[in-house]
């Protein structure tokens, strides 16, 4: 029969086993057997859901991070700080664990609140309204609030770390938080915890590439202001210089991996440093060939060398909506961004609220680097 699948006929004799055609069992997650978080990953993996890929996603980010030859950006999106997730960036960065941070500026923002001692604070839903807290001085992130008066003071501070810039000089979201990171350290006790501060201290570049939108970017562009009034030139901000950065590092790594939580311009612009350096070998060496334009245009998947080789990403977006904050690695692979697992990519996706799933898969990843210290 035309179309007829060789298989239609289903004989008991023709069952196979599971085992037959290499498929992994499962087996009941048993917590008598499981001890720390390290062993509860390893048990999930062999379940199913949300939980396999937690699991799994143990496994790629430690095989990541424990190799010193694999060059690992972080990605970070969304109200990370604000919800309390800030030391986590800490700990990854003064465990060797991030070579490279690129984050939003709200994120980068909160942190500094943070980081300078100040507070946020729970909000419950129908405890007060939302023009009731705008009159108050509350700025409310979900069920966290922030207090204006936060932004107002990190404003000086964040004046005073310009101020050792001249006027008229280039600046650079990397460079701006370098010099927050050594303003931290100088004002910090040594215990106080910060994520600019241990990036600072660890020579750990952190990019924000959608610098303007988030009170930071406004934070600069009110002192560019007062420069102006001030009758003098103002700060130059230029983002490209962020981008060469990284494009260098990048380049220049023998491994690279990437770990995201969430997605936005973070997620995009630190995975589209493959394609990048591709372009720069592809389209300027062809410059000025009119025949080529629309042929001989380099393949996605065998022509771009410098690829991650592993990824982690924790978000809840998923992928039929069609946004880049839900795309996969998968769909990463057709732009030359990573490596296919024949090449062999490795890459685990969990759609989970990070602050769930974060917590626990860097947890395992740290208790199983322990015991291999053992």
């Amino acid at each position: 029969m035309t179309g007829q699948h060789k298989y239609n006929a289903r004989k008991k004799e023709h069952y196979h086993t599971g085992y037959d055609d290499g498929f992994e069992p499962l087996h009941s997650l048993d917590l008598n057997q499981v001890s720390d978080f390290d062993e509860l990953a390893e048990e999930m993996k062999a379940t199913a859901f949300g939980g396999r890929s937690l699991g799994e996603a143990v496994d790629v980010l430690y095989e990541m991070v424990k190799d010193p030859e694999v060059f690992v950006v972080g990605t970070f999106a969304g109200a990370m700080t604000p919800a309390k997730m800030g030391l986590l960036i800490v700990e990854m960065i003064e465990r060797g664990m991030l070579n490279a941070v690129v984050s939003t500026g709200a994120l980068m923002t909160h942190g500094m609140v943070e980081g300078f001692g100040m507070q946020h604070f729970k909000y419950r839903f129908g405890q007060m309204n939302d023009e009731e807290l705008y009159a108050k001085g509350y700025d409310r992130i979900y069920d966290v609030l922030e207090l204006e008066k936060n932004l107002d003071d990190l404003e000086l501070l964040i004046d005073r770390v310009l101020q050792e810039f001249e006027p008229g000089s280039k600046v650079s979201s990397r460079s701006l938080n370098e010099a927050v990171g050594k303003f931290l350290k100088e004002n910090l006790k040594p215990q106080e915890k910060a994520i600019l501060k241990s990036a600072y201290e660890r020579s750990v570049p952190v990019y924000i590439p959608a610098f303007s939108d988030s009170e930071y970017g406004l934070d600069f562009a009110l002192y560019n202001r007062k420069l102006k009034e001030a009758g003098k030139e103002p700060l130059r901000f230029d983002p490209m210089e962020d981008l060469e950065h990284l494009t260098t590092l990048i380049e220049q790594a023998k491994s690279r991996g990437i770990f995201t939580i969430g997605g936005g311009v973070p997620r995009n612009w630190a995975q589209q440093i493959p394609p990048y350096i591709d372009l720069i070998k592809y389209r300027i060496k062809t410059q000025g060939t009119v025949k080529n334009i629309g042929k001989d245009v380099p393949g996605n998947a065998n022509t771009v060398s410098i690829k991650y080789k592993f990824g982690v990403r924790i978000c809840p977006e998923p992928v039929h909506w069609g946004g880049l904050s839900g795309c996969t690695y998968s769909e990463g692979m057709s732009w030359g961004k990573f490596h296919t697992p024949q090449e062999g990519g490795k890459f685990a996706e969990v759609l989970a609220d990070a602050t769930i799933a974060w917590p626990i898969i860097l947890k395992a990843v740290i208790q199983r680097l322990e015991k291999d210290k053992k």
